[in-house]
């Protein structure tokens, strides 16, 4: 269990971590990043994290990879890349720096240890997990090439190394249709989200895609019925889902797609109203970036990304705590299936 007291009382000795008006100020090229859905007293609050974070990243040769679901003060305020899956995989493979911080959950900062086995990485707290991480184990896919014989394993990233080890090819919501009309056989094994395989089934009809029946634990509690409710009440705003909800969510959404597509699709669109049906802080990070776009709620928060706060990336570089390490047999293999992904996917052109 993470002792709260015990790093911020060795927090206190070594910085001054008081709210401080005066730095926000003189730091509001950062604040004007997040300042829609950041408070100037929270702002204040934040201020003091944010400036102990950057020195520190300077003195230990650090980059801190954030994913999109982090929250605004650590998307704008410390992050040196922002991304989806497939985006912070891409670029822990060309991290020139020292360390890695990964602002995320455990399976992203092990994904960042396999590609870059020399790097020291990162976790500012080793119980931020994920549900479809904790829905597999390597004895899993073992049953489904069991039941399938000779069909090939698309794993999704939001899986542990061992299970990457297991499987055959990764995958991403942004790119997992591709890989899979790519692949060639005619059955396709989808793991651990029963979701995205059906969503990816529908658009690669081609193929004969099975699944694990693996869950988000954000998307999964979206219903066809919540859409249709809030559609009938906000008949102006545009619905938008992440491939990880059930079927019948996607397919009454104006458009799903990855964090990524979700973004660019906001951004080309630029629609008057939307609604982002995935985890919470996506609309708070791009807020500012589309002041025309009014997002509205509701939203599901992810317990496990909301685990990483300013505080807890503070004290990782403080005390250069916790490092993440894969077993190098795990990681030759996993390596293999992330690879393939990185690889399949510039060949595609995604």
């Amino acid at each position: 269990m993470f002792d709260l007291q015990t790093m911020r009382d060795q927090l206190a000795n070594h910085y001054d971590l008081a709210p401080n008006p005066d730095l926000a100020a003189a730091m509001s090229d950062t604040y004007d990043q997040m300042k829609r859905v950041v408070s100037p007293i929270d702002w204040a609050t934040y201020a003091p994290y944010v400036a102990a974070i950057q020195r520190l990243k300077a003195e230990r040769n650090a980059v801190i990879l954030a994913h999109n679901y982090m929250t605004p003060e650590i998307y704008h305020g410390v992050a040196d890349v922002v991304g989806d899956s497939l985006q912070l995989a891409i670029e822990a493979a060309k991290v020139e720096a020292d360390v890695i911080v990964q602002c995320g959950v455990h399976f992203m900062a092990e994904t960042s240890k396999i590609l870059s086995p020399d790097k020291t990485v990162l976790m500012p707290d080793m119980e931020a997990g994920c549900s479809l991480a904790e829905s597999i184990t390597a004895e899993g896919i073992s049953e489904m090439r069991a039941k399938y014989p000779g069909a090939p394993v698309v794993t999704y990233v939001n899986t542990t190394a061992e299970v990457k080890a297991a499987s055959d090819i990764c995958c991403t919501s942004s790119n997992a249709a591709q890989i899979v009309a790519a692949l060639d056989s005619d059955t396709i094994i989808m793991t651990p989200d029963q979701y995205l395989a059906q969503n990816i089934a529908q658009q690669v009809p081609q193929k004969n895609i099975v699944w694990w029946e693996g869950s988000c634990i954000v998307h999964e509690q979206y219903t066809a019925k919540d859409l249709r409710d809030f559609r009938e009440w906000n008949p102006d705003t545009r619905l938008i889902a992440h491939p990880e909800c059930p079927p019948e969510v996607v397919n009454e959404a104006d458009f799903s797609g990855s964090t990524s597509g979700i973004i660019k699709y906001v951004t080309d669109e630029k629609p008057e109203k939307a609604l982002l049906i995935t985890e919470c802080s996506m609309a708070s990070n791009i807020a500012d970036a589309l002041p025309e776009v009014d997002f509205v709620g509701p939203c599901n928060m992810c317990p496990y990304m909301k685990m990483i706060t300013l505080e807890k990336i503070l004290f990782s570089l403080h005390t250069m705590s916790e490092p993440v390490e894969v077993d190098p047999k795990v990681a030759e293999g996993a390596r293999v299936a992330v690879q393939r992904m990185i690889d399949l996917s510039r060949k595609l052109g995604i």
